[in-house]
């Protein structure tokens, strides 16, 4: 049986991408916390950057996308008299839509930055007080 002298508590070393190293920073660390501050990646590889404006930028974006999901669970855009099976098609389109960008909401979050859970958290709160509620329309949208 082979054994690994470096790690002798039986648990299997981190993975490679763990610890990465990144041409801009010494090493790069992926958060399994919450944290604050504008050092964050979300959704892609060096996005938003360092930057505040880009952070806002990012922040609106997961705000935005939380809203739409809030507006695409709550739309209904099928005329009654509608042929079923297109009608059908089309709820089946705008459902799929509506989770990939609910995944990418999470996805956003699974960054475990404060900021981007507030504006993920804020946007569907906006997104069902305007669309789900009831306040801004008398029937749904």
């Amino acid at each position: 049986m082979e054994t690994n002298h470096h790690n002798m508590g039986g648990a299997p070393p981190p993975p490679s991408w763990f610890n990465a190293t990144h041409p801009h920073h010494k090493t790069t660390l992926m958060h399994m916390t919450f944290y604050w501050g504008k050092r964050v990646q979300v959704l892609f590889t060096g996005w938003p950057g360092n930057s505040t404006a880009m952070y806002a930028l990012a922040l609106t974006f997961v705000f935005a996308l939380a809203v739409i999901v809030e507006w695409l669970s709550q739309c209904n855009l099928i005329k009654p008299g509608a042929n079923r099976v297109a009608a059908g098609f089309f709820q089946t389109g705008v459902h799929t839509i509506r989770g990939a960008i609910a995944y990418l909401v999470m996805l956003a979050v699974m960054s475990y930055n404060g900021g981007v859970f507030l504006a993920a958290v804020l946007g569907h709160a906006v997104g069902f007080a305007v669309f789900g509620s009831g306040v801004f329309f008398k029937g749904k949208p």
